[in-house]
């Protein structure tokens, strides 16, 4: 079978001597592996199964041919356009992976040194690698005791005439109080990033989260509620006119309306907020675009099942007063329930979560301690700030991290295991009251 020569980088029209767009392309071996590899197994049934698969895919192969492109095609435009459709907002973008959609975002916003970002205390280091990279100052926001995510007050006092950007992070697919954080942006012209790694598909009043602010950024690494493949992100904008500007930034700048001399195309810089910015290479591959829109197709049921779950939780917790559970719903709110937020009042329960996290791992259930104050990573404290300086600008943050909060897991669980889970943390909970 030949190959096929659609890319308008290699063929513009029909040739005799082709330069096709795909070098190699992937045969039904490897796509045999592929197939191993996604629907694992063992014994003889299974490979009964994978032996009658394996024959078909090379009847297929002799029959088929490979497509024309693997990346920038016809499968990651369907999967934008889902995603505009889910999110009520045109001109998202896929990309590599959030990380990459953050960068964009940071570079619309000519971050230099000197320059302020105010993210959360407690999140992932994605959040603030760009801005520690370019020498941008960091500054920490407390967090809010009840939700763990961003405290709209703090932000509100750490506010300077240096501050160019907010960052709040939706920790666990529970919406951050953005209204708050739009109005202090707004009356000091600070553009506001939304980290939606978890939540994608939350909804904050009305309106679907990462898309309230300048920008919004989505994860779909492995262990996010959907994936495309592994790895993968959407970053969204309300700016008018950048979402096209956007499209360019994923690849380099490539810019078909001003072409160079006898050429098909011109690289050119990208608008930004101040002045113009080089743009990087954050292309994704038709195969994470399609898994991407597979996996779209059934967010609402996944997050159905998470919430039923972690409505589970919350009822069982409050046979305990010293548990406080997830806020499961509450009006205008809806989380995307990636992670259960598992807190408790250390004076009632004998004890702090640190000694909880031990005997939940005693009693071999996982809890996710994940998420932890940014401020101590050996990273941040080479780079020139105090930890310690920092800690007691963030009291809630050390009081939650160290004393108070862990996450669970949500989904995957049999009705068993789920059972188990809630029965070993009050188990474990009783025993600290009991002092065991």
């Amino acid at each position: 079978m030949g190959k096929q020569t659609t890319d308008f980088r290699y063929n513009t029209g029909a040739t005799k001597v082709p330069w096709a767009a795909v070098g190699e392309n992937y045969n039904a071996q490897d796509l045999m592996q592929i197939i191993e590899f996604l629907m694992q197994g063992e014994g003889k049934e299974y490979e009964e199964a994978i032996a009658a698969v394996r024959e078909n895919i090379e009847r297929l192969g002799a029959i088929s041919h490979s497509p024309g492109k693997l990346s920038l095609g016809s499968k990651v435009e369907e999967a934008e356009a889902a995603c505009d459709r889910y999110l009520r907002q045109p001109g998202s973008l896929f990309v590599t992976n959030a990380t990459a959609g953050f960068e964009i975002a940071y570079k619309y916003a000519n971050l230099k040194p000197g320059d302020e970002v105010i993210v959360p205390a407690i999140t992932f280091v994605a959040t603030m690698a760009y801005p520690l990279a370019v020498g941008a100052k960091l500054v920490f926001a407390d967090v809010d005791p009840r939700t763990i995510n961003m405290d709209p007050a703090d932000v509100a006092r750490k506010i300077t005439d240096k501050t160019k950007m907010i960052v709040p992070v939706h920790i666990g697919g529970y919406p951050v109080d953005m209204d708050p954080i739009m109005e202090l942006a707004r009356k000091h012209n600070i553009l506001v990033l939304e980290d939606a790694a978890h939540a994608f598909g939350a909804m904050y009043k009305g309106r679907m989260v990462g898309t309230i602010g300048d920008f919004g950024g989505f994860s779909f690494h492995e262990v996010k509620n959907i994936t495309s493949f592994g790895e993968g992100g959407i970053l969204t904008t309300s700016i008018p006119g950048f979402a096209a500007e956007m499209k360019r930034a994923r690849f380099l700048g490539l810019d078909f309306t001003k072409p160079i001399k006898d050429w098909l195309y011109n690289i050119t810089p990208i608008p930004g907020k101040e002045k113009p910015f080089v743009a990087g290479n954050s292309s994704t591959t038709e195969i994470q675009a399609l898994g991407l829109s597979l996996q779209m197709e059934r967010n609402e049921k996944i997050i159905a099942e998470r919430r039923a779950a972690a409505e589970y939780l919350t009822k069982r917790f409050a046979e305990n007063d010293a548990i406080i559970p997830q806020k499961v719903q509450e009006k205008d709110i809806q989380p995307t329930f990636h992670l259960y937020l598992l807190q408790i009042d250390p004076q009632k329960a004998g004890g702090n979560v640190q000694t909880l996290k031990k005997k939940l791992e005693e009693k071999s259930v996982t809890n996710i301690p994940h998420f932890g104050p940014l401020y101590r990573f050996a990273i941040v404290e080479q780079m020139g700030y105090d930890a310690d300086e920092i800690a007691k600008t963030c009291p809630v943050c050390e009081e939650v991290f160290y004393n108070r909060f862990t996450h669970l897991p949500l989904y995957g669980l049999n009705e068993e295991q789920l059972v188990y889970m809630a029965d070993a943390v009050l188990e474990a909970v009783a025993e600290m009251q009991a002092g065991k």
